[in-house]
């Protein structure tokens, strides 16, 4: 029998109700079905300051602000004790319905455990949340509701405005890179006519053309090997026993390069093979991680294996660690290496140089090899909202870092059965890195992470940043940022190329126009595989991170992705007047935060890090010439012991190195790979060296000496 609360529902049950439908997938008067399944229920908090709603039918939806998420928790417990005094309202059941799902597959999840913050959403926020230097950073992202018929209007406005202005704005640029580039063209030219080859001028012409013969070689005998197949079983696989069957790593593709995005193309191409697994973030997106392999030691995973699973990090006990792990069939394990792009980029990123991809060497090296791609990528796609949907796009590096690499992180652990990994990042990935491991974001995290090693870390801007174009989307206010870049996707037209254009054309427009923006050139690559590089990117990324990066507000304003500018223009005097320390001798606090005049020297550098005891050891390698990011800048904080939580394993500046040198240039396994495989290992833990196979060229390296916090 329907009761009389269920029929008039109370103030506190109608008030929930509402609020609950303001954060929905879908309008309340919607013909879909799935309107009751998808109703908001609760928000969830990942962080203090990161909330996600959950629907009944327990999917998750994205970036809710902070008051509107507690509001929603108030008023549910408010509705839920007038249920209890009698009420039956279908929204309570709702509610009851979620939390019984959830207590089927929620685990051990890295979620309600930051370094003793409290995600309580029933006390005020001043006292569930501590104050937080990097606030100003990051600010609130707007609110999108479901989609009205107002909102919708709305969106199409800003597609449509985004379309032509943003479209415009990509024309300027590319036209741009190519006024620049006739310049080097006519002097190519001269050199030419004066009887001089320009490419001799480069540093690596030897080694190029060796290069491109050894590639042309291989083509030819590939061509040869599928005319014998042929001829001999034309009904037979082409790609069947190409190589000795005694070496360890045979091809299984070759011949003339295609130009395709494809990573496990590229890996057969050096005796490796590639699986790709479907990641969950606990903000509901799905993302791809890709897992390099042998198919001589290793048989891929079922797809229902490698396919998501429920949006919670770290679901299992390490209670029992290594001695839990079962005998690999394959002999001793491999250690795991996560590797994690740049801006715009995709994983591939690390696979385009044959052997000398960092990818491929470190797998040939001994280490069990995972690639990791952003949200949206090629293909964006999210547990319940749809492309057009603005919540879609609707995140920044913040949920970048805090969202995506903890869902990696877990995965890969979950896969390979160990307690920690080594992550390899590059330019954005270090940002991402650095901001998820910050301590008020996601400090436990870097319990996961055996070493990070950082190329090219983007934590400071570099002289790049004060360009002409680069200074007009920082001088337009937010709401001229959205009209001319929208609300959805940054650029999409560069993926419409991407799909119509030939490898080859995309690949030479793609360098130029690129190289115009960020101011590398391919001087120490190998030219004969730059269109291949240039084959994974770019890729969708929302207006919001782009406006991150270069509005108004943040890193092209601040200059920093973890402090104010304010702050480093103290950082700055310092420097150039070479006080040591006087910026914690002074005490000189945040204005959130409050120093304890009794406190010594130390404590108060740690009241000023961005980074506490949780932080894993650091590798750095910084490019001398990149001028996107100041890497040199980042040294000089952690040398002058702004940092006093951070162990520096290894660093390394390579003067002549641009941004991208650091895992393009014909040198970057020389310079950086080999550096890169020994780190890894002499910081692995020594119970886990047992069971895991030594690198090759590693037999030798003693395990790196933990001496603690340089300020305990």
């Amino acid at each position: 029998m329907v009761t009389k609360l269920a029929e008039q529902p109370s103030e506190s049950v109608a008030q929930y109700e509402q609020h609950a439908a303001n954060l929905s997938l879908l309008p309340q008067d919607s013909d879909d079905p799935r309107v009751d399944a998808t109703t908001a229920v609760k928000a969830k908090f990942i962080t203090p300051r990161d909330p996600v709603i959950e629907t009944a039918d327990g999917g998750r939806l994205p970036a809710v602000p902070i008051a509107e998420a507690e509001k929603l928790n108030r008023l549910k417990d408010e509705a839920e004790q007038e249920g209890s005094r009698g009420g039956n309202h279908a929204v309570i059941q709702r509610a009851k319905a979620l939390e019984a799902r959830q207590e089927s597959y929620e685990g051990a999840s890295l979620s309600g455990q930051i370094s003793g913050q409290s995600t309580s959403t029933e006390a005020p926020l001043s006292t569930a949340i501590p104050p937080l230097r990097t606030h100003p950073l990051f600010p609130q992202l707007p609110l999108y509701g479901p989609p009205t018929l107002l909102r919708n209007l709305q969106s199409l406005g800003f597609r449509l405005s985004s379309a032509v202005l943003s479209l415009a704005f990509l024309g300027v640029i590319v036209l741009g890179s190519l006024f620049t580039s006739i310049l080097p063209l006519l002097k190519h030219i001269a050199l030419r006519l004066r009887g001089t080859d320009p490419k001799k001028r480069r540093p690596f012409h030897k080694q190029e053309l060796q290069s491109r013969r050894a590639r042309e070689d291989a083509a030819r005998a590939w061509e040869r090997y599928r005319r014998q197949r042929k001829s001999l079983s034309p009904a037979g696989d082409d790609n069947e026993n190409f190589a000795e069957p005694d070496k360890e790593f045979e091809p299984t593709e070759g011949g003339k390069d295609p130009l395709i995005c494809d990573v496990s193309y590229y890996a057969q191409r050096v005796g490796l093979d590639c699986e790709e697994f479907k990641v969950q973030t606990e903000d509901g997106f799905i993302i791809r991680l890709l897992h390099i392999f042998n198919s001589k030691e290793y048989t891929p995973s079922s797809p229902s294996h490698r396919d998501q699973r429920q949006p919670v990090v770290f679901p299992f006990s390490n209670s029992h660690g290594i001695n839990s792990m079962q005998p690999s069939p394959y002999g001793k394990h491999r250690y795991p290496v996560l590797l994690i792009h740049g801006l715009l980029q995709s994983a591939g990123a690390y696979c385009t140089n044959d052997d000398s991809s960092l990818a491929f060497y470190l797998y040939k090296s001994g280490y069990d090899v995972w690639l990791g791609n952003n949200r949206c990528g090629f293909s964006p796609e999210h547990q319940t909202l749809n492309y057009t949907d603005p919540r879609t796009w609707n995140w920044n590096i913040r949920q970048m870092g805090v969202m995506d690499l903890p869902a990696l992180v877990s995965r890969v652990l979950s896969e390979t059965g160990f307690e920690k990994l080594a992550l390899v990042a590059h330019s954005q990935g270090t940002t991402e890195t650095f901001v998820a491991l910050a301590k008020e974001q996601r400090p436990d995290l870097g319990k996961r992470i055996s070493v990070f090693c950082a190329l090219a870390p983007a934590v400071y801007a570099g002289p790049l940043i004060g360009k002409m174009y680069f200074k007009f989307m920082r001088v337009i206010s937010p709401a001229m940022f959205r009209i001319i870049f929208g609300i959805h996707a940054f650029i999409p037209f560069m993926m419409t190329m991407h799909a119509w254009l030939p490898g080859k054309i995309y690949g030479t427009l793609g360098y130029r126009v690129f190289s115009f923006l960020f101011n590398w050139s391919d001087d120490r690559w190998d030219r004969g595989l730059r269109d291949r590089m240039f084959q994974f990117a770019p890729v969708y990324v929302s207006a919001e991170s782009m406006r991150w990066w270069l509005g108004r507000e943040c890193f092209a304003t601040q200059k920093c992705i973890l402090a104010t500018r304010e702050e480093g223009r103290k950082e700055e005097e310092e420097d150039e007047g070479n006080v040591e320390g006087r910026y914690y001798e002074e005490g000189a606090s945040h204005p959130s935060e409050e120093s304890d005049p009794g406190e010594d020297s130390g404590a108060r550098r740690g009241n000023n890090a961005w980074y506490d005891e949780q932080m894993p050891p650091l590798a750095l390698w910084v490019g001398g010439s990149d001028e996107l990011v100041d890497g040199r800048r980042l040294l000089r904080r952690f040398e002058r012991g702004r940092e006093p939580h951070v162990r520096i394993v290894h660093q390394k500046i390579i003067e002549e190195y641009e941004h991208l040198d650091v895992i393009w240039a014909m040198d970057c396994i020389d310079q950086v790979g080999k550096e890169i495989r020994e780190v890894i290992w002499r910081t692995v833990p020594s119970e886990v060296r047992d069971i895991c196979r030594t690198p090759r060229d590693c037999e030798s390296l003693d395990k790196w000496e933990d001496l603690g916090p340089k300020w305990s």
